[in-house]
């Protein structure tokens, strides 16, 4: 493990507490590119990650709170006339809206309606907004942190399968244990804290970093685990759908980046593993209305060795 991934998980393990398996998870997603969906009840502590995050990373930070009644160019901005002084005279000028940042926070995502929460699919994908025809780039790099209360709750809106497969992976934080509980009992705030932490990867060493999850080394054996596993999604596990070629790749490049944040420079069949309920339950349902995560079953059906 890199100085710095070690020093930015002992900072954030100090704001999350008794999560280390979930930071490592989230500190992964980042370095790999993707996005990251957290879900969970609310008071769990998301927000609190998403600005720690931010903080040890030394990223600008936006955060929309996602209600009923948000519209697209609340996220994205709008181009306002603006008049010359003392003449009749002005020109549309574009307001930028908060999507323009590094990490953006999109909170409770679920609670807006498909039409806002589709206003970030192009953002997410292409790392780009096209507004009133133009089209604008975004900040390097671009994460989007999404938090998602359980669709059980009253006034949630249920993420449509495109979107969900925009996040590279999906995490929850529950409840903490009671050693944990016990010492946010008797400390201070854990979100003010967030937002004091010192910035520990640059940006520079951060572009290194994803540089180095690209060249992390996949031997044809580890590679062939991923194929059954992809395999197994498509015809033998009784999904609605299978991984997709994208889904296969979220798989393959967050396993790289577990196995960098491991210290180590090639992956192992245990870091797909480690890496794969993130990744792949919020992609898969069961085609007979089951509830058991994809995960589990590929864990058990797919052997390590052909």
């Amino acid at each position: 493990m890199s100085v710095a991934i070690e020093r930015a998980l002992e900072q954030l393990n100090q704001i999350i507490l008794g999560k280390e398996n979930q930071l490592k998870l989230a500190l992964s997603c980042l370095l790999a590119g993707g996005h990251l969906l957290i879900e969970d009840l609310p008071g769990m502590g998301k927000t609190t990650l998403s600005h720690a995050l931010a903080s040890v990373l030394g990223l600008s930070y936006n955060r929309i709170q996602f209600t009923s009644d948000l519209l697209p160019a609340d996220i994205l901005g709008v181009s306002i006339f603006e008049k010359e002084p003392g003449t009749d005279l002005g020109r549309f000028r574009f307001h930028a809206g908060p999507v323009f940042t590094q990490l953006l926070l999109a909170d409770e995502i679920n609670r807006a309606t498909p039409k806002s929460q589709s206003a970030l699919l192009e953002a997410m994908e292409e790392r780009q907004v096209t507004v009133e025809g133009e089209t604008r780039p975004l900040p390097e790099p671009f994460f989007v942190i999404a938090t998602q209360n359980p669709v059980s709750q009253s006034g949630t809106f249920t993420l449509p399968e495109s979107q969900l497969d925009r996040f590279l992976m999906r995490i929850t934080l529950g409840y903490p244990n009671e050693r944990a509980e016990r010492l946010l009992l008797e400390g201070n705030g854990r979100r003010q804290q967030a937002g004091q932490l010192a910035a520990l990867i640059s940006l520079e060493e951060l572009q290194r970093l994803q540089q180095q999850v690209r060249d992390i080394h996949v031997s044809s054996s580890v590679l062939d685990y991923l194929q059954r596993i992809i395999a197994f999604t498509r015809y033998q596990a009784g999904y609605l759908y299978g991984l997709s070629p994208r889904g296969a790749l979220a798989l393959l490049n967050s396993a790289r980046a577990w196995a960098l944040v491991n210290g180590r420079q090639h992956v192992v069949p245990e870091d797909l593993q480690a890496v794969l309920p993130a990744v792949i339950d919020h992609r898969l349902a069961d085609a007979g209305g089951g509830t058991r995560a994809a995960s589990a079953l590929v864990l058990e059906k797919v052997a390590v060795l052909a």
